[in-house]
């Protein structure tokens, strides 16, 4: 996730700026740069990379009381120096996070005006569409025209050199907040990049604008009605601050999930026609052709979502799907070939095994497609194809929105696989991308019982063995629960399918055995409740996480979560987020280390 931080006033901007950009660090970038204001001209570093790399090329002499500077996460381009931001137009220079989802459109029709363009990014267009505007308009007013033809989420920063008193700021569903000082004034993504010089501050709400003075700042809607706006006090700590006030950064990951889900739909779906852009996955409609077979290929959390994968691409396309854990598919010699696509899932698109998965597909002469949350990595750099999830960076070791990011991709690639070949009518299409719009508020809705999960955990963080059982779609996720509480608990946790307890499990039961069920298709509905009802007899402790609205689940557990649910395999995203809640407080609870459980690693880069 990209950091933005800007300063007017009476200090010397350019090391506020350079400081604020090292406490945004942690929210990760793989480049940075810096504009400043010296002798009436706006001066721009940029540099591939890290901060100290930026630091090295900016001029520690020069004093200026204006600068932006900006962390990128790479989007659109991959990382280099010219895709790192500020971006400039003329005299116009800008920062900016989120995605335009139009942004082709507009760059094409700028080109036919004569702009050029030095970078790959969708920021360069904003960049030159306000420069547009400038020539009639005031800065104000032009950054107005301009957010009136962009389409998508953002939060950016504008300077001008012809009007270099001000700082202009931007909301549209990407965070933004000003810094309140004494005759100084700052403008940053989040609190941290700041807190060391302010800490009277005033958020920025969806479709609000800020004009920045030195001695001042205007609010204004997107229509330029004038609004009257809080001031807020922090009493965060700095480490705390730069968990956005979470406690821990796996919590505000859990909490980011409903807006990673719309970053990763934003822009690579047609709602009114069903449709998936296969662009966005590199993909052709002749290569989708002719695929005869799919092997989706993963490790961990990854491996989960790919076994949810497989049930979604055989159900919507009907072409068969193996599915293999990355450490084991290169050593069992697969068959596999041209007529196969290779599909890999990482997180950090650097992880050793899956890396060697790839190598060893491509040699068979399959396709390969990786679906990875890095631009520019090496497993996206080895495929022929790639899709990016664009869930921002996961400080916390154990991974939450990146999953739920790989099952949105996952429903979007099945869609796509099943219109082309012919599984899927328009309407059935229609339909499910009407359902995943819903996701992101869906998950809202699961986070706001936080509190009830809570006082479960509290009832059971004592335990020492769990055993997670889910059926069809719902037995993945079981697996990806058991591992979320281990992960982070080390509590002895198992997932297993719900129609296997009879075949060993069920020897387990007794009443110091917490039996969590996840409850979830209406077609598996009553042999679950059988299962249910043969844990009860053995004196086995029930924990329900469903969907399903059912008296009968009330009275077989008094311990369980509701959802409200949008179809049987876009729930999995929703029951998702209690069982990530659920391990989260147990292991608070426990005292254990959240971040950085024992014994592992963000990214696994060996075998």
């Amino acid at each position: 996730m990209c950091g933005i931080i800007g300063y007017i006033g009476k200090k010397n901007a350019i090391p506020v700026v350079m400081d604020g950009l090292k406490r945004l660090e942690y929210r990760g970038y793989d480049s940075a740069g810096i504009a400043y204001l010296f002798n009436g001209k706006i001066e721009i570093k940029r540099c591939k990379g890290k901060i100290i790399e930026l630091e090295r090329i900016v001029d520690k002499n020069i004093n200026s009381y204006l600068a932006i500077g900006h962390t990128r996460w790479a989007t659109h381009g991959r990382p280099s120096e010219e895709n790192a931001h500020p971006h400039r137009s003329d005299g116009i220079v800008i920062v900016h996070n989120g995605i335009l989802e139009n942004f082709l459109e507009l760059k094409n029709s700028l080109q036919q005006e004569g702009f050029n363009f030095l970078s790959e990014t969708d920021s360069e267009v904003l960049c030159h569409l306000i420069n547009k505007f400038a020539k009639s308009f005031s800065l104000e007013d032009a950054v107005r025209e301009a957010i009136r033809r962009i389409r998508g989420s953002y939060a950016f920063v504008v300077i001008d050199e012809k009007e270099p008193n001000k700082i202009i700021a931007v909301r549209k569903e990407s965070p933004l907040v000003i810094g309140l000082g004494n005759e100084e004034y700052f403008v940053a993504s989040d609190v941290p990049a700041f807190l060391n010089y302010s800490r009277e501050v005033i958020f920025l709400n969806d479709e609000e604008m800020a004009v920045i003075y030195n001695d001042g700042v205007i609010f204004t809607d997107f229509q330029g009605n004038p609004l009257s706006k809080e001031v807020t006090i922090v009493t965060w700590s700095s480490s705390m601050a730069e968990k956005g006030g979470y406690r821990h950064f796996m919590l505000k990951e859990i909490y980011e999930q409903p807006r990673s889900i719309a970053d990763t739909i934003r822009g690579r779906i047609i709602p009114e026609k069903g449709s998936v852009i296969i662009e966005e996955f590199g993909l052709t409609e002749e290569v989708i052709k002719n695929i005869e077979k799919i092997f989706i290929v993963a490790c961990g959390t990854s491996y989960h979502s790919s076994l949810m994968g497989k049930y979604l691409i055989e159900e919507f396309s009907r072409i068969p799907v193996e599915v293999d854990i990355a450490s084991e598919f290169r050593y069992r010699n697969p068959i596999i070939g041209s007529n196969c696509l290779f599909v890999a899932i990482s997180q950090s698109g650097e992880t050793a095994d899956t890396l060697a998965a790839i190598k060893e597909a491509k040699k068979l002469g399959a396709k390969c497609l990786t679906v990875c949350n890095v631009i520019g990595s090496t497993a996206s750099r080895e495929s022929d194809f790639v899709f990016y999830t664009h869930s921002g960076p996961e400080i916390g070791v154990a991974s939450t929105k990146a999953f739920t990011a790989q099952i949105v991709a996952l429903y979007l690639l099945a869609i796509a696989l099943g219109k082309i070949k012919g599984n899927l009518t328009e309407e059935m299409s229609i339909n499910l991308i009407t359902d995943l719009l819903q996701t992101p508020s869906g998950v809202e809705n699961a986070l706001h019982q936080e509190q009830t999960i809570k006082k479960i955990a509290k009832r059971f963080f004592k335990s020492t063995n769990f055993l997670y059982l889910g059926r069809g779609i719902d037995y993945p996720l079981a697996l990806e629960g058991a591992l979320k509480l281990k992960e982070i608990s080390y509590i002895h946790a198992e997932g297993y399918p719900a129609g296997e307890m009879k075949h060993g499990p069920i020897a387990l039961i007794d009443e110091d055995l917490p039996v969590v069920f996840i409850v979830n298709s209406s077609k598996h509905f009553e042999k679950i409740l059988s299962n249910i009802e043969e844990v009860r007899s053995r004196g086995g402790t029930v924990i329900i996480f469903t969907s399903i609205n059912n008296k009968i689940i009330n009275e077989l557990s008094g311990f369980h979560i509701r959802i409200e649910p949008i179809n049987d395999y876009l729930n999995t995203v929703l029951l998702a987020i209690p069982l990530q809640l659920f391990a989260y407080h147990i292991a608070v609870l426990r005292g254990c280390d959240v971040d950085q459980p024992r014994n592992l690693a963000k990214s696994v880069t060996v075998e």
